[in-house]
């Protein structure tokens, strides 16, 4: 008898431990935003669009509101950079390599972060700097760590044009005029719309 007490309040031990720990996990992946570390809920991508640059989504063209000159004659134009109603800020453009030479080097727009690295090369370096209230916005995240922004670049040939976008979480409402980085390139103040 003593045994099989012993043996009902182990596995009710372990399944009250489980419970608690099944609860735990599920009140901290239950909300709807992170910090501006760039951990959130996945957010959806601009409409129509996908992260490979084959099926980027199309900048509106007509529109420039920063044009970045990087290395070796790649040249970033951002066409809006716009806030939706679900908390997110995405930056949208083309990039076009200007040079004579295939461009190759990609894989420092990925950023520093040693997560980053293991996804290919993508714009998932990129970051919104909200001056104001000095804080720094990372592009976001799906829930396996794969960034919301234009993902497989390789080789970019000459006079090639590629359709990029990038998504931030979004600075405070107050928040319209903001700095946007991006590794290889200089920094550009933009303005946030919507």
């Amino acid at each position: 008898m003593s045994m099989q007490r012993t043996a009902r309040r182990r596995t009710a031990a372990a399944a009250l431990v489980l419970a608690a720990g099944l609860a735990f996990g599920a009140v901290g992946c239950g909300s709807d935003s992170g910090p501006a570390t760039g951990t959130a809920k996945k957010p959806q991508p601009p409409a129509g669009s996908h992260s490979s640059p084959a099926t980027a989504p199309a900048a509106d063209s007509s529109k420039v509101i920063a044009v970045l000159r990087g290395k070796k004659g790649m040249v970033l134009t951002l066409n809006s950079a716009v806030r939706d109603s679900g908390g997110f800020v995405t930056v949208q453009g083309v990039l076009k390599n200007t040079s004579s030479e295939p461009f190759s080097e990609s894989s420092a727009w990925r950023g520093d972060e040693t997560e980053m690295q293991q996804h290919g090369n993508h714009l998932g370096g990129a970051t919104l700097i909200d001056i104001k209230e000095r804080k720094r916005y990372y592009v976001l995240r799906d829930t396996e760590g794969r960034p919301l922004a234009t993902t497989g670049i390789r080789i970019i040939r000459p006079g090639e044009i590629l359709p990029v976008f990038m998504q931030f979480p979004s600075p405070p409402a107050s928040t319209t005029d903001v700095e946007f980085q991006l590794p290889t390139f200089p920094i550009a103040d933009i303005e946030i719309t919507g």
